[in-house]
């Protein structure tokens, strides 16, 4: 392929090869049946192959052409782990949601509440967790299958003798069909992953990301405000630790105008990557100071706690980056009617329990969603559609 060639592959399994008179970088637009590129031009399938950009035209031959992900009963899904929000686009997303719904209707001794009857889950928490590590047993449990599970793998299982990621992982698929594993090292997920036969599911690694929070997240969103496109979310808290703004971040850059808010102490502000990418898709973002003004502004305040475990022995950074940013009733006053807080939890003293009250305090139901979301994509990563 010549220096000014490149080739192309799209959601839907299209490969092109490219050619024009000048480097030219194509962007692929994950929409139905089209490719776009950075100038938004269009090269729709079935069309004559040349397209005139100008004074100069950009050939493209399609050199094989196989079959977009379907999302219908019997179908394997697409994915074979779940280990970061890039993963996913929004056909898939809204299909997740589609069956997200499906198993909130589940009723308990019912044909749908053994579909994974046969299917044992292994939980590998190498972090502290309630919520992550109890909805997926939840709701492996919930559609009939069992669940091994280690609570602390960092002091309580082979690791503490020194075993290697990969070796546990190899020796864990050997007695279950999929891991949920936890760690505390970014991109540990992506390790496992690599080292499996069967699916691994990251449930957080360090400072790195959290695709399933992110899932249960905008579901939510959608659930609470009725929509994903053009709308404006605050971020508030610990964002430069904070693996669950960062996967939302990802996830929502997929909509349509949307617009972040970055609210956070100087210690702990948003990093470069996020933003890097968030303005090379075109998502607008900006940094403020002033929580109450960006309430006013949003759909979401999605707040965080600061996280005292990423700070090692420099508690003094602690304290100083520590409540700061705390959304009271004062929050909610200058908040829109159809707003919602949402936070991940836990949460220290971020949120006051004054808030809990409030309708739009939305941060227990985002953690039920939590369970619906796990259950849909244990049933996708081990049954299919």
């Amino acid at each position: 392929m010549s220096a000014n060639s490149f080739s192309i592959s799209t959601m839907h399994k299209t490969s092109f090869t490219c050619s024009h008179p000048k480097l030219f970088t194509p962007s692929a637009d994950l929409t139905h049946s089209r490719i776009a590129f950075t100038n938004e031009k269009f090269l729709k399938l079935g069309q004559p192959k040349t397209l005139a950009i100008g004074k100069n035209k950009l050939q493209c031959n399609v050199l094989k052409i196989r079959e977009a992900p379907v999302f219908t009963m019997g179908n394997k899904f697409h994915l074979d782990d779940v280990i970061e929000a890039q993963q996913f686009d929004r056909d898939t997303l809204s299909a997740i949601f589609d069956v997200a719904r499906q198993m909130e209707k589940i009723e308990k001794k019912s044909p749908e509440s053994q579909m994974l009857k046969g299917y044992l889950m292994a939980t590998l928490f190498y972090e502290p967790s309630t919520r992550t590590r109890l909805s997926f047993e939840s709701a492996m449990k919930r559609l009939g299958g069992e669940v091994l599970t280690t609570e602390n793998a960092r002091e309580f299982s082979s690791a503490a003798k020194g075993e290697t990621l990969e070796d546990t992982i190899r020796t864990v698929e050997g007695y279950s069909d999929i891991i949920v594993m936890r760690h505390f090292e970014s991109g540990a997920a992506k390790r496992a992953a690599r080292t499996a036969t069967i699916p691994v599911i990251n449930a957080g690694d360090g400072p790195g990301q959290h695709p399933t929070q992110a899932l249960l997240d905008i579901y939510t969103i959608k659930r609470e405000i009725g929509k994903l496109d053009d709308i404006s979310v605050g971020l508030v808290g610990d964002l430069a630790n904070g693996r669950t703004v960062r996967s939302l971040a990802y996830l929502l850059a997929k909509y349509e105008n949307v617009k972040f808010y970055f609210v956070s102490p100087d210690l702990v502000k948003m990093k470069d990557d996020i933003k890097e990418y968030l303005t090379s898709v075109g998502v607008q973002w900006e940094e403020s100071s002033d929580l109450m003004e960006v309430a006013s502004k949003c759909d979401v305040v999605y707040q965080t706690r600061i996280q005292k475990e990423r700070f090692s022995e420099r508690f003094d950074l602690y304290e100083k980056a520590r409540g700061k940013y705390i959304v009271n009733k004062d929050v909610l006053k200058a908040m829109q009617e159809h707003a919602v807080v949402m936070h991940p939890l836990p949460r220290v003293d971020e949120i006051t329990v004054d808030v809990d009250s409030d309708p739009r305090a939305a941060y227990f139901r985002q953690a039920k969603n939590g369970l619906y979301i796990r259950m849909a994509v244990l049933k996708l990563l081990l049954i299919g559609w």
